[in-house]
C-alpha cells in the first residue's frame, strides 16, 4: 500500500531529527523554509527613506564591534 503524503512527511522529519538532532534539523528547514512577504519590497521602502550615510555608519559600527570579525589576510 502506498504511503500517504503526511505519512513521508513525518518520516522525513524523523530521519532529519534521528541524523541531524532537533536543534540542527530545524536550521536545515528553515534553510529551505520560505519567509513571510516581500523583501525586496520591504528593503526598498526601508533603503529609499535612509540617507546613505547611516546606512555607512551603521555598518562601519557593526564592524567594530563585531568581536567575531577578522582581518582576511591574503598572501
Amino acid at each position: 500500500m502506498p504511503k500517504t503524503q503526511q505519512e513521508i512527511i513525518r518520516q522525513g522529519y524523523q530521519a532529519l531529527v534521528n541524523s541531524l538532532g532537533v536543534v540542527d534539523a530545524i536550521r536545515f528547514i528553515q534553510h529551505f523554509t520560505p519567509g513571510q512577504g516581500d523583501y525586496t519590497k520591504e528593503r526598498h521602502e526601508w533603503l529609499d527613506q535612509t540617507p546613505v550615510e547611516d546606512i555607512l555608519t551603521s555598518m562601519r559600527q557593526r564592524r567594530e564591534d563585531d568581536e567575531t570579525q577578522y582581518d582576511e589576510i591574503i598572501e
